[in-house]
């Protein structure tokens, strides 16, 4: 039974930081499941869940950890078929708007208030093509109990919607 990790990883940027982490990671038989990586403002920063026999477990941190242009966090993860026996609703959620500080906040405190999980949340921004003011641009993946009520997440959202002035979509997926 392998044991699931899931790794925090940042250093400078540079060529070859991906393949030295997947070498330390091979060497200790370690699988490369699933990971997010992105280069941010001249740093590497990277999430990743990989399994891992759990005797290798410890030799694989004390070698991540020698890594001398990253730093890594371990910890170690539950398998989610616990999690599976729950039935959720899946929602994709977007926002276009001017940028300003604290819409993360706002959007994540209307989110918290319907006991909705934001999974993954991708933010970026861009310059307005006529007016060249900054847009803020937010695409999520979210996961809700079955009773949530949607019509008054929504109400929340256009709420919110119109104190931003933004375009905010909510929509459940199927499947």
């Amino acid at each position: 039974m392998s044991r699931l990790l899931v790794l925090t990883v940042i250093g400078d940027d540079r060529p070859g930081l991906v393949e030295e982490l997947s070498s330390v990671i091979t060497a200790h038989h370690g699988n490369w499941l699933e990971s997010s990586m992105a280069q941010l403002a001249g740093k590497f920063a990277g999430l990743l869940k990989i399994s891992v026999p759990p005797e290798q477990v410890q030799a694989l941190e004390t070698a991540l950890a020698k890594l001398s242009a990253l730093r890594v966090m371990v910890e170690c993860s539950m398998d989610s078929a616990a999690e599976t026996a729950h039935r959720h609703r899946r929602l994709s959620f977007s926002l276009v708007g001017h940028d300003r500080i604290g819409i993360v906040r706002e959007v994540s405190q209307v989110f918290a208030r319907h006991g909705v999980n934001v999974e993954k949340l991708v933010t970026r921004t861009s310059t307005a093509p006529m007016s060249s003011e900054t847009l803020f641009h937010a695409e999520a993946e979210l996961k809700a109990g079955e009773h949530v009520d949607a019509d008054a997440l929504k109400a929340d959202l256009e709420r919110l919607s119109n104190d931003l002035i933004a375009d905010i979509n909510l929509d459940e997926l199927v499947g």
